[in-house]
């Protein structure tokens, strides 16, 4: 008899061609780590936060975007969810829902200012997201926080922007957008 050990199947598909996708080993390596967290009933290196703004290196042949992002999906909801559920135990209703309460407020007011001066702009010679499609995406956000318009969270994390010179800053956009994917998974 041979021994035959096939190598075990990779959990995403890889890119092909001249796509680029995730480094695998460093997918790998963080879902083991997150695996690790959830499992362990005190842990707390890495949670919702954690996952929703983890980021790996781009390489040929390395894991789909799309898949990897739609299971990362998944984890922070889990993490979200476990979060809540302790919050709710140990702090009560009220606190945790006045601590969304506030920080969905934050982010309405920051949403809320005028059209083409709701974020700082990227310098002079530099690139940031599209003012318009911001500004667009941050009326939505506006009207689901102020009157429930319909809203997933798939489709905020989902959101996308074109580059503009001077556009808006790309770390005060994505902030705002995480912190609106914290309020929804707050409350659901």
């Amino acid at each position: 008899m041979t021994d035959q050990t096939a190598a075990p199947a990779a959990p995403f598909p890889h890119t092909s061609g001249r796509q680029r996708g995730y480094r695998p080993e460093d997918v790998d390596e963080f879902l083991a780590r997150a695996r690790t967290a959830f499992e362990a009933s005190g842990a707390v290196d890495i949670d919702a936060n954690t996952v929703r703004t983890v980021a790996f290196p781009l390489v040929k042949r390395g894991y789909q975007v799309a898949a990897v992002d739609a299971a990362l999906g998944r984890i922070e909801d889990a993490f979200a969810a476990r979060e809540r559920e302790r919050a709710l135990s140990q702090a009560g209703a009220r606190a945790w829902v006045g601590q969304s309460r506030q920080l969905a407020q934050e982010v309405l007011d920051r949403l809320t200012r005028p059209k083409g001066r709701r974020f700082r702009r990227a310098g002079v010679l530099r690139f940031g997201y599209r003012v318009d499609e911001v500004d667009l995406v941050a009326d939505k956000l506006a009207r689901f926080l102020e009157s429930g318009e319909q809203l997933s969270v798939d489709q905020v994390r989902g959101v996308a922007f074109r580059m503009q010179r001077r556009g808006y800053s790309e770390a005060q956009v994505d902030a705002v957008l995480d912190a609106v994917v914290e309020v929804m998974l707050a409350v659901v």
